[in-house]
């Protein structure tokens, strides 16, 4: 059975209204904390917000797949396959910044087809949609014009995601960038599809971490790919450039494989 966009993004609405309610009980409150076999931590948050989630999915969606972070992979040869990270930032969340989201993405064979950055805590809503553009809370979004390294505005989540030789490349890269942050998790590739950084590098990600902002990122006119410019997917490395022009996109690739 298949569904029409709208009707994808109806249910991305459900999804990401469901997760909040889940994760806003519990931000800012005593938290049992459990760290993963990938010593990142997890929370009683994460696992009930992508209950509820899966919950709708298997009502809504009951032949798509899911890619989950808490819960597992299901049907992964379904036409479509929702990616879904229930609390992107975990390490915000238990600290009690409001830069954690809930990403959802959608993939159609290879394709991703619409992607969400929900921040629940500063009440934004970022949606795209292959050859629908992206917004913000309903209102147009489109990432920068910004052409050269050297004027960019660069962001990152943390030194500490990097290992050492990818951090000497990304030093170098953010080095000779106009402005360069650190922090903001997800909030970054929302920043990027606004307007207002025109630069993500990152490496160690997931793809419940990635595909929901490229959903984002690539229908407000930037690009996303892997540090070797090739599409991502649920078989990337991890290692992410996402860039508001397709010009800043090779000089950032150049830079970082020098």
């Amino acid at each position: 059975m298949s569904s029409s966009a709208p009707d994808l993004l109806s249910i991305a609405h459900l999804l990401a209204d469901a997760a909040a309610a889940q994760s806003m009980r519990y931000f800012r409150t005593p938290l049992d904390i459990i760290t993963k076999a990938d010593e990142s931590p997890v929370t009683l948050a994460d696992r009930a917000a992508e209950t509820a989630m899966r919950e709708i999915l298997a009502v809504r969606a009951a032949a798509d797949g899911i890619f989950g972070e808490e819960h597992g992979l299901e049907r992964l040869d379904a036409e479509r396959v929702w990616v879904l990270d229930p609390i992107d930032g975990t390490r915000s969340f238990i600290t009690g910044s409001p830069l954690w989201g809930t990403l959802i993405g959608v993939l159609r064979g290879s394709r991703v087809v619409l992607g969400m950055i929900d921040m629940p805590v500063l009440k934004e809503r970022w949606v795209g949609q292959a050859g629908q553009g992206a917004t913000r809370d309903g209102q147009p979004v489109h990432a920068s014009s910004c052409t050269e390294v050297a004027k960019a505005r660069i962001v990152t989540t943390s030194p500490d995601i990097f290992a050492p030789a990818d951090w000497q490349a990304f030093d170098r890269l953010s080095r000779q960038c106009a402005m360069r942050r650190f922090g903001g998790d997800c909030y970054g590739y929302a920043q990027l599809a606004g307007g207002t950084i025109d630069l993500v590098v990152e490496t160690g990600l997931q793809p419940y971490d990635y595909l929901g902002p490229a959903g984002v990122i690539e229908a407000a006119g930037g690009v996303i790919t892997d540090w070797q410019g090739q599409p991502l997917g649920l078989e990337s490395d991890g290692r992410v450039i996402a860039a508001a022009t397709p010009e800043l996109h090779r000089q950032t690739m150049a830079i970082l494989a020098a």
